[in-house]
């Protein structure tokens, strides 16, 4: 499958993401020519384990995951244990059999979700970040895909440039902050060079860490 970056906004010190950068991010993305082609929406949720008394010191259960349902695999849910470097691909009935089983509750809920543009050989995704029962804005992001290529390590150097042209054209916006692109080590997770889901879901794990880390060392973030 083709490959793609997630990348995530990283407010200046002292300010904090609001739906005018979300605003002004889509409408530069329409000024280098992108076309508007649809909506698009995937789920990240924080999920903790029910442990009974007897189970409470058990090294055998993960303190925590992230359980994440990407668009692109409506049928498939992504579980990534950060801690200990897991990334497992399940069927999506697996969120009800967690369900009944009481091993695990959702502790929150977010939405990426937002307009999905075409720029030549190239898709865009740019998008906010909120909680499901919410409208207040927690981040943004962006996937940046190249629909020729499916490994890694071959499209470093298109990616990299397209990148550059994107934080050029941003740039001359003056916005208070810009996009971050994290690269994960996808070797730790047993993940080849050939580009699948499992790699979005992953990246989408590593920018959540870093959304937390950059709130929780600033202001907290408002709409």
């Amino acid at each position: 499958m083709p490959i793609k970056w997630v990348l995530h906004w990283q407010p200046n010190a002292g300010t904090t993401v609001n739906t005018q950068i979300l605003t002004e991010v889509s409408q530069c993305v329409e000024s280098i020519n992108g076309v508007k082609e649809g909506r698009w929406k995937d789920t990240l949720s924080f999920y903790k384990p029910m442990l009974r008394v007897e189970q409470a010191n058990s090294l055998e259960f993960p303190r925590d995951f992230l359980g994440i349902s990407l668009q692109e695999q409506p049928n498939k849910y992504y579980m990534v244990i950060r801690g200990q470097r897991l990334i497992i691909e399940a069927e999506s009935s697996i969120q009800t059999i967690m369900e009944k089983l009481q091993s695990y509750k959702m502790r929150v809920a977010l939405n990426f979700e937002g307009f999905q543009y075409q720029l030549g050989d190239f898709q865009l995704r740019v998008g906010k970040v909120v909680t499901i029962h919410s409208e207040n804005l927690r981040g943004i992001v962006m996937e940046m895909e190249y629909l020729p290529i499916s490994s890694w390590e071959t499209s470093h150097q298109i990616m990299g440039e397209f990148f550059d042209i994107w934080q050029e054209a941003l740039g001359k916006r003056s916005l208070p902050g810009h996009f971050v692109h994290v690269e994960p080590n996808f070797s730790e997770y047993g993940l080849s060079d050939q580009y699948t889901s499992q790699h979005t879901a992953v990246q989408y794990a590593s920018i959540m860490a870093q959304m937390i880390a950059t709130a929780q060392s600033s202001q907290p973030m408002r709409n």
